[in-house]
């Protein structure tokens, strides 16, 4: 056995420094200052942020447009496409203005470089809300240019010309030029300072069915290129062997057998574990196993799921003593108001993101300079991140973006940990590429969860039936290692459901244990949206008053105009009221998150003890629907993903050690379970906002509602078979 200097000891899992929160949050904030910079690409960042250094050359449209000598057009995707279809939906702002010939626009991916595009990072359903002005006037400076070459030509007034799929034209006198047969004279014009965009009712590719996926065919027929795929000369293939333990840190190992293994080429101790580098990822996988490790578990977590539960239930009551921070008060809070009290409790679960995709990472270090391949989630952070690790610079770092398999959140960490882990092994490679690889049940247990997570809420009604003292209690880990746990408390912060009540009183507890969480699609709002909302119907159920009236009321009081407009739409589309089959319950659910409100309503029954969701009917209103059909797509993925943890999903621990670490214990719903989705887009002229993420947080309390109407008991733990 080996073992491992006390200044070299693994710990279970990479930890977030302070070095690195601040580095990551100065990045964050820089998003807010980025503004249309496209044809001045030096003025937004400095050249230490700058993959690629004096390489770069945005060519005269700006770095995300490249027009060939054949006309074709290229747009250059800043953001990471990881199966949401941002892509296509950013290309058509650009294609839109610039008036291109949609069906032969591509669209490529950039490479990392703040100079150019800011800050590259793809998470709280940004993409397009964020882009919708800065891409919009990248087409329409372009198109200016165009413009401009071809009234120079024809000696014809700017405002005679006109631009329709590639091709410029001034009716007049039947004269037109393509974009290739402009291009060079295009080229010399300056771009306005201030382009003049469209008004949406002028809009030919926006919100049609047009714009839909560019990557179709190469996922079809394999050709999409993954981290997975990338294959690099003399690379090697890494695997990592991780405590099974939270905490657990590496006392000795003995790599002898690890290293008799056919391809194993070199065994050593990181920070997280033992590497095992090999010539294929199955000789690596071999190496793996065939390590005997000894793990010091006196910091691991050793309790199992039921205990972290109890305690959680126990901090919410006050038997276990933990500071609680307030995020929402009103009136006197030390005197409570007495009459008809309601109280209600309900658990949420660790829930893992399961990608499709496990994950990987290609890197290869020579000195100051780094290569990444990777479907990077938080681009940006990530190169700040590799720098820090192979100390270097973050200018020296070359971060190819690729799609990815799926994400949910877990390809954007703070810490960045696989990637890290991978550019620690290949400081040791003597500048050979090293391809990380995690296996499913590497991601499975490998933690950075979505929180487990406790509420606890007391409630008065008053004489109207609508509360007047409401108390609530929630316990969750921070997401961040600084702060009051905002994200946790978002979606019940500010609800509308608050509007009758005089007092308020909603605190959050955050409990410190090792076990790994992070960002999981749709964050906080995957179980304040439950909450919330299932409470909701039950108090309804108290007053005597339907549900959708109930909220009708609570709106009114709000002033929430947008809920009250989903609200009235959902009902009529769902047909709210109307008598189903015996058996059958309808359940509805509103919940706002990212800009964007979404309504659904799900019809239930039970067969046989077994939970069946046939149907969910979805209003949702997202400003301009840039892509209706990658609207639609969202929502039914995002039912699928919601609904998969509502009815299987649970992450669970026996003495610390996680027991899912595959698709059969840890289940997404299979096609025969899968409801009929139908999504309903409210008409809007306001600018886009997200959708990635609004479509999961509705499903679960819309579910728990149909089967509190159809059953009368109320729903207190997820998942929905695992009542506690």
């Amino acid at each position: 056995m080996t073992d491992t200097p006390p200044s070299d000891t693994p710990k279970r899992r990479f930890r977030l420094t302070r070095r690195r929160m601040i580095l990551g949050s100065g990045l964050v904030g820089g998003a807010l200052v980025v503004g249309y910079t496209a044809m001045n690409p030096m003025q937004v960042g400095g050249a230490l942020l700058t993959a690629g250094g004096p390489d770069f050359d945005p060519g005269p449209f700006g770095p995300y447009i490249r027009i060939d000598a054949d006309g074709g057009v290229a747009i250059v995707n800043p953001q990471q496409e990881m199966g949401q279809g941002i892509h296509a939906a950013l290309a058509a702002m650009i294609a839109e203005e610039l008036d291109a010939d949609w069906d032969t626009v591509r669209v490529v991916d950039a490479r990392v470089n703040f100079a150019a595009y800011g800050p590259q990072m793809t998470a709280g359903s940004h993409a397009v809300a964020y882009h919708w002005d800065k891409l919009r006037k990248t087409g329409a400076a372009a198109r200016s240019m165009f413009v401009d070459a071809a009234a120079l030509r024809w000696q014809v007034p700017r405002r005679l010309i006109t631009v329709q799929n590639g091709v410029v034209s001034h009716p007049q006198s039947n004269r037109s030029a393509s974009f290739a047969e402009l291009l060079t004279d295009a080229a010399r014009h300056a771009p306005p300072r201030e382009p003049v965009l469209k008004r949406p009712e002028e809009f030919r590719l926006i919100g049609t069915d047009r714009v839909r996926r560019k990557d179709c065919g190469p996922k079809s027929t394999g050709r999409q290129v993954y981290t997975q795929d990338i294959q690099r000369p003399d690379m090697l293939v890494a695997m990592v062997a991780h405590s099974p333990r939270f905490g657990g840190m590496l006392k000795r190992f003995d790599d002898r057998d690890a290293r008799r293994i056919k391809g194993v080429v070199d065994v050593f101790a990181i920070e997280t574990g033992v590497a095992v580098l090999a010539q294929d990822t199955l000789a690596a996988r071999r190496g793996r196993d065939a390590l005997r490790i000894e793990w010091d578990d006196s910091a691991a977590e050793r309790r199992s799921s039921p205990e972290l539960t109890a305690w959680y239930r126990d901090i919410a009551v006050g038997r276990a003593v933990i500071d609680a921070t307030s995020f929402e008060t009103r009136g006197d809070i030390e005197q409570p108001q007495t009459g008809d009290r309601f109280e209600t409790t309900i658990d949420f679960p660790y829930l893992a993101h399961a990608p499709m995709e496990p994950l990987d990472c290609v890197a290869q270090v020579r000195g100051w300079d780094v290569d990444i391949w990777s479907g990077s989630h938080l681009a940006t952070l990530d190169q700040v991140q590799a720098a820090l690790t192979a100390r270097t610079i973050p200018g020296r770092v070359k971060l190819h973006v690729l799609p990815a398999g799926g994400s949910f959140g877990r390809r954007g960490l703070m810490s960045c940990d696989y990637l890290v882990e991978c550019v620690r092994i290949a400081r040791r490679t003597g500048h050979r590429p090293v391809k990380l690889m995690w296996t499913r049940e590497d991601e499975m247990t490998g933690g950075y969860y979505r929180p487990m997570v406790h509420h606890q809420a007391s409630i008065v009604l008053g004489a109207d039936g609508l509360p007047s003292d409401w108390r609530h209690r929630i316990v969750a880990q921070r997401l961040i290692p600084v702060g009051d746990n905002p994200q946790n408390s978002e979606g019940v912060a500010g609800s509308p459901y608050f509007a009758a009540a005089n007092t308020l009183d909603c605190r959050i507890a955050s409990p410190e244990l090792p076990v790994s969480v992070s960002f999981w699609r749709s964050v906080g709002h995957s179980h304040t949206a439950m909450a919330m909302e299932h409470i909701v119907d039950q108090l309804a159920r108290r007053a005597r008053r339907d549900p959708a009236e109930y909220r009708r009321a609570l709106y009114q009081k709000a002033g929430a105009t947008g809920r009250l407009r989903v609200l009235e739409a959902l009902c009529t589309r769902a047909g709210w009221g109307k008598p189903l089959e015996d058996g059958w319950a309808r359940g509805m659910a509103l919940h706002d998150c990212f800009g964007t409100i979404v309504g659904q309503v799900a019809e239930v029954r039970l067969d046989s003890g077994r939970l069946v969701v046939r149907r969910v009917v979805a209003v949702v209103d997202c400003g301009i629907a840039v892509s209706p059909d990658q609207v639609a797509a969202q929502m039914e993925g995002g039912i699928g993903f919601g609904l998969s943890a509502a009815l299987h999903g649970a992450i669970t621990l026996k003495d610390g050690v996680v027991q899912e670490d595959n698709f059969d214990s840890y289940a997404p719903v299979r096609m025969d379970e899968m409801p009929l989705v139908e999504t309903h887009i409210l008409p809007s002229t306001r600018p886009p906002t997200g959708m990635g993420e609004p479509g999961v947080p509705p499903i679960a309390p819309a579910v728990a509602n149909a089967l509190f109407a159809l059953t009368g008991t109320p729903t207190r733990s997820l998942p929905f078979g695992r009542q506690a």
